[in-house]
């Protein structure tokens, strides 16, 4: 004859399983849990086994690892009226996680909220030359900010960076023209600090030869050894007047 158990004892054994089903929790090594217990704070569990009291307690999760959130395009007007688009991507983790729940209700939406208004103002408040070639500025700026911002929602910003700036077609052009101005001018620039000091060595060159006259007579003779090593079939060149005095002086005579 097989024996059964009585329904009562069933039913406190389900009860049991169930009550240990809602009162054990397990949190991961990267979470944290917000304890409410009627709807007050109590502590911060986790992480691994923790018990809670069903109908009783409530927690909130927490995860604990660096979030990172990306900022959509925002339309922008620089300081110097030019419309861009920019976005960028912020790094955040938890460090309070009780500041997390009850100082803001959803920390990541208003996280995200708050670094779409912060990127169009401090981007609003600089020229496009600065924000194209100080980026690591506006970056450090954007950080201080949002750090600041956030540090009541226990939330510590690590790094903001700024990823694209997307400019009109037009702008793009006009950078092109620009570019290509200051090249050629830093070429005549370059050619004429050239010129400049060529000048002054000829000039440094002439002064030493008008202490030295035998000098130029041999630089006279390098240049006749430079012509007549070219392969031309006549060859013209200037005779020294001071080759014929002699001649005049017994012409003279």
């Amino acid at each position: 004859m097989v024996s059964t158990l009585p329904i009562p004892l069933i039913v406190i054994v389900v009860l049991v399983v169930m009550f240990l089903v809602s009162a054990i929790k397990v949190l991961n090594e990267y979470e944290r849990a917000v304890l409410f217990r009627l709807g007050r704070v109590r502590n911060i569990k986790g992480p691994g086994l923790i018990i809670i009291i069903p109908g009783i307690d409530k927690i909130v999760r927490i995860d604990m690892r660096t979030i990172t959130m990306d900022v959509p395009p925002q339309d922008v007007i620089t300081k110097d009226n030019v419309s861009i688009k920019v976005n960028a991507v912020v790094y955040f983790r938890v460090l309070n996680a009780n500041d997390a729940v009850v100082n803001v209700e959803n920390y990541l939406f208003a996280t995200s909220q708050l670094a779409q208004t912060t990127l169009r103002s401090v981007c609003g408040q600089v020229e496009l030359d600065e924000l194209l070639s100080e980026r690591e500025k506006i970056n450090l700026h954007l950080q201080e900010i949002l750090d600041r911002s956030t540090d009541p929602w226990g939330i510590k910003v690590s790094l903001v960076e700024v990823k694209h700036i997307d400019l009109p077609e037009e702008m793009k052009r006009a950078m092109a023209k620009q570019a290509e101005a200051e090249r050629e001018r830093r070429a005549k620039v370059i050619n004429a600090e050239g010129e400049y000091q060529a000048a002054q060595r000829l000039i440094d060159a002439a002064a030493l030869m008008e202490t030295r006259p035998m000098s130029l007579q041999l630089r006279y003779l390098q240049t006749l050894n430079q012509i007549a090593s070219e392969n031309n079939s006549t060859t013209v060149f200037p005779i020294p007047i001071d080759l014929f005095k002699p001649f005049l002086k017994l012409m003279e005579k």
